[in-house]
Formats: structure tokens, sequence, C-alpha cells
């Protein structure tokens, strides 16, 4: 039970837990108040600099590394028992691992100021998004189409346009944080979305783990 739930947890508990950090950093006013989603006020990294949401944050965030890593294991498994023969598996985990241990890298150095540890932290959050936006990729390209199928490539393609967008806007415009910062909460929000939707498609092919004992 607790094994079928891992795409829920994946999904619910960064999504619930940065947005309670925010709320707590807007209450204390070191967070601008707004809709991050729509006026993109302040970037969700901030929600995790800042005192008292930074402990929230980083003891939410932390523990979804190992989420992830067991989430794309278990995708995997799963993955194999749909089409034996695709070999995409590896990808996927590769992918999603390297994503998961971003995500310790970037928390980690969150706070840090030092020039070195910018530099981490600016690895471990283009390597999150960008390993788990590709396990999210090449799974939902590995299984049979349908309209689940076709729904989970559009919301793992989304983040990725949204990038290509951001990177077009700075080269043209320059920095606009407010729309660089709209842009990496909804991208946050539909990978989160995504791992609904494997939630449901485990449900639909009856995923179970079976162990067995000799």
């Amino acid at each position: 039970m607790f094994v079928r739930a891992l795409p829920l947890i994946a999904a619910f508990m960064p999504l619930i837990g940065i947005n309670i950090a925010y709320w707590i950093g807007a209450n204390n006013e070191v967070l601008p108040s707004c809709i991050p989603y729509l006026d993109g006020c302040t970037s969700i990294s901030s929600t995790g600099r800042y005192p008292p949401g930074d402990r929230l944050f980083r003891a939410i965030l932390l523990p979804q590394a190992a989420v992830l890593a067991f989430t794309w294991y278990f995708s995997v498994l799963w993955l194999n028992t749909l089409k034996p023969a695709v070999r995409r598996g590896t990808p996927v985990l590769v992918a999603g691992v390297v994503g998961a241990l971003a995500l310790v890298l970037y928390v980690s150095y969150l706070a840090s100021n030092d020039p070195f540890y910018e530099v981490m932290k600016t690895y471990g959050i283009y390597f999150y998004f960008g390993g788990t936006a590709l396990a999210q990729l090449l799974l939902s390209l590995s299984l049979e189409r349908s309209f689940l199928q076709r729904a989970m490539v559009w919301v793992t393609v989304t983040p990725w346009l949204l990038g290509l967008l951001n990177f077009a806007q700075k080269a043209l415009l320059g920095s606009l944080n407010s729309n660089e910062n709209r842009i990496e909460w909804i991208a946050s929000l539909l990978m989160q979305v995504w791992f609904v939707m494997l939630w449901i498609a485990w449900r639909r092919t009856g995923f179970t783990l079976r162990v067995k004992t000799n």
C-alpha cells in the first residue's frame, strides 16, 4: 500500500510544504505577499532561504529526494511489467536519481552566499529540474498510447517549453525576475501534477509489489 502511494507523496509533499513555507514567510513579512503562480513576486528558492519558513522547506525537500529515488525505482519495475522488451527503464532511473541527488545538493547549499556554494546551488537546481523532467518525459513516451499517456507527455513537455521561454526572454529582454519566478512556480506545479498522473496510471494497471520468501 505504501509503495503504491509513493507518486502521491512525491506530488503533494513538496507542493504542500513549499506553499506553507511561503505562507509562513509572507505572514512574517520576510517575503512579499502575492499569488506567486500568477504574480511571480518571489522565487521558490526564497521560501527556503529566510526563517522561519526555511526550516520547513528543508524538512520537506530533503526527504523528498529519497521519495523521488524510490518512486523512480518502482516506476522502472512497473514499466518492465508492462513492456519487458522496452529498454528505457535504465535511462529513466538514471535521470530520476540524478534529479533526486541534485535536489539534495540544491537544498543543502540554498542559504549560503559563498561563490562556490552559489555555483553548487545553481547546478543543483538545474540538474534537479532537468533530471526529473527528463525522467518524466522518457517514462511517458514508453507507455501505451492513451488519453492519460498523452496528457502525461504534454504536462512533461510544458516545463521544457517554459524553460526555453525563460531563456529567450532573458536573451531578448534581460532578467525579468517576475516572469522567471512565475515560470518557475508553474513548471514546479506541473511536475507535481505529473506524479498524480503516474499514480493514476499505476492504479489503472493494477500495479502491486509482491515479496517472496523462501
